[in-house]
């Protein structure tokens, strides 16, 4: 037929193609490089464009920096990537498309991935990219899991590549103030470190066999690693947060931010010795496996760290989100306001004389009588990427992909707790919790959520995490529950989509 194609129709045809080309590409590749001058424009290269990728990565980062220009956009859903593609037709930029992101990692052409994938994509492409001589900038979490992550680290150290792990807290530099002011002993010693995610998640809904993929979107890579199975929720898209084979669960999700700048505030360089996690998925039934309503405790000494999540509202019927409360163990009350059906998520670090909220950069005595406040300009965390990028230098990174693989190492640390655990009535909890004041008290206004919202622990169970106790320096799980436990260090991959021994 002779006429104009449309240009949707023009990109879609060329997605098309390009799957069956993309698949035959083999890794590992030759490493190289695109030298890049000073001068030089880097170009870019977007995986995953739905949401993150879309509004953080394009818009409001490297379509607005100069010296960048992104020439290429990755994603197996077929209707992002022409949604993305139609806006650089629009504005008479070239752009390529490609659905495999083997196919991507071929073109010469291309000297930085920034990658927004599932979960479950990221260590896999940034090792595949260190391997094909590209430097990398991934989300959060930066891995799937612990022993993926480490090869991540491997991979960029191997082919001398920069890896920016994308824990943007790190580029405010009122942050850095608060820190140093923390650990040079102002308020005195560091005793705890307090984060929280209070985020609504409503129901993901259950599904009878299957759910449905649309026809635009290749399965197969978008499972990549993880089965290829009969899609096991309603949606595709998001949900996959809650399964364990694609994503981590709230603490996995926004947990990196908030364990990165506990973990950095307490001046730990390495994981934590022990580690428990107890809660459950509670308030609906459907296919989530992971815990909506979650407490964790990291046994740094001297000063552990305790996380919690929540994922219902303030109560049944209520759009709110609750306020944060705290009593440390110098018996002074915590409390950080919030109206709003928007996240509450935030961090104390509690001291001997006083704590310091690092959500709104602010210092208090055990008066709660406001000392000091802290500013700084936020610094987009690419710009800072970009930098490392021209000058090859990993200390011109904020966040390393070594520091991200420890934070994030913290999240699986405090899941891997959890999915050994057993259910067992709230008594043997506090059995368990008894001896630590700062844990039981997080427990305690856990219970009133919970009672809140119309479920009774005293009528339902909770899942109670052991404690687990790491080799830090092996990364590997020891003790009464290691065989358990060290199960979830990695994980079965499907091929060709595999992370090697040697990276």
């Amino acid at each position: 037929m002779g006429g104009k194609i449309s240009r949707r129709k023009f990109v879609l045809n060329s997605i098309k193609a390009g799957i069956a080309a993309g698949i035959t590409a083999k890794f590992p590749m030759t490493a190289w490089s695109r030298p890049i001058g000073s001068n030089d424009a880097i170009h870019v290269a977007v995986v995953g464009l739905r949401n993150h990728g879309s509004w953080a990565h394009l818009e409001n980062s490297y379509l607005k920096m100069p010296g960048v220009r992104v020439i290429a956009l990755c994603d197996p859903d077929m209707s992002v990537l022409d949604r993305e593609a139609r806006k650089f037709f629009q504005r008479n930029e070239k752009v390529k498309t490609f659905v495999d992101i083997r196919k991507l990692l071929d073109d010469q052409d291309v000297d930085v991935i920034s990658g927004a994938t599932p979960n479950h994509w990221h260590a896999l492409s940034t090792v595949w990219a260190c391997q094909s001589g590209k430097d990398v900038c991934v989300e959060k979490p930066v891995s799937h899991n612990i022993w993926e992550g480490r090869k991540m680290v491997e991979a960029a150290k191997k082919h001398n590549r920069i890896v920016q792990a994308d824990l943007d807290i790190r580029s405010h530099e009122a942050m850095y103030e608060a820190i140093d002011y923390m650990q040079k002993g102002e308020l005195g010693k560091i005793r705890l470190a307090h984060s929280w995610v209070y985020k609504r998640r409503k129901s993901m809904g259950k599904v009878n066999g299957a759910g449905y993929v649309p026809k635009f979107v290749d399965y197969n890579l978008w499972c990549g690693p993880a089965p290829m199975v009969p899609l096991p929720r309603v949606n595709l898209h998001y949900d996959w947060h809650w399964q364990w084979e694609y994503g981590n669960g709230e603490i996995g999700n926004n947990g990196p931010h908030h364990l990165d700048v506990c973990r950095w505030a307490l001046g730990q360089e390495g994981l934590p010795a022990r580690v428990i996690s107890l809660g459950g998925r509670y308030g609906y039934d459907d296919d989530g496996q992971t815990p909506n309503t979650q407490i964790t405790v990291f046994d740094y000494k001297p000063a552990p760290i305790i996380f919690e999540v929540r994922g219902l509202p303030r109560k049944t019927g209520d759009e709110l989100m609750d306020p944060f409360t705290a009593t440390t163990r110098n018996g002074v009350k915590i409390v950080h306001e919030h109206n709003s059906p928007d996240p509450n998520n935030g961090t104390v670090i509690v001291c001997e004389n006083g704590y310091v909220d690092l959500e709104n950069l602010v210092s208090y005595d055990n008066q709660g009588r406001v000392i000091r406040k802290f500013e700084g300009e936020r610094v987009n965390s690419i710009t800072n990427f970009l930098k490392a990028v021209r000058s090859r230098k990993e200390e011109d990174l904020r966040t390393t992909i070594l520091e991200g693989h420890l934070s994030t190492s913290l999240c699986h640390m405090g899941n891997i707790s959890y999915r050994v655990g057993t259910e067992v009535p709230v008594e043997q909890v506090n059995d368990v919790i008894n001896k630590d004041a700062a844990v039981r008290d997080a427990f305690e206004r856990t219970r009133e959520h919970l009672a809140a919202n119309g479920i009774d622990l005293g009528r339902t169970s909770v899942v109670l995490g052991p404690w687990l106790e790491m080799d830090t320096a092996q990364e590997r799980f020891v003790g009464r529950f290691a065989d358990q436990a060290n199960n979830y260090l990695a994980r079965e991959y499907r091929e060709p989509f595999v992370i090697r021994d040697q990276v």
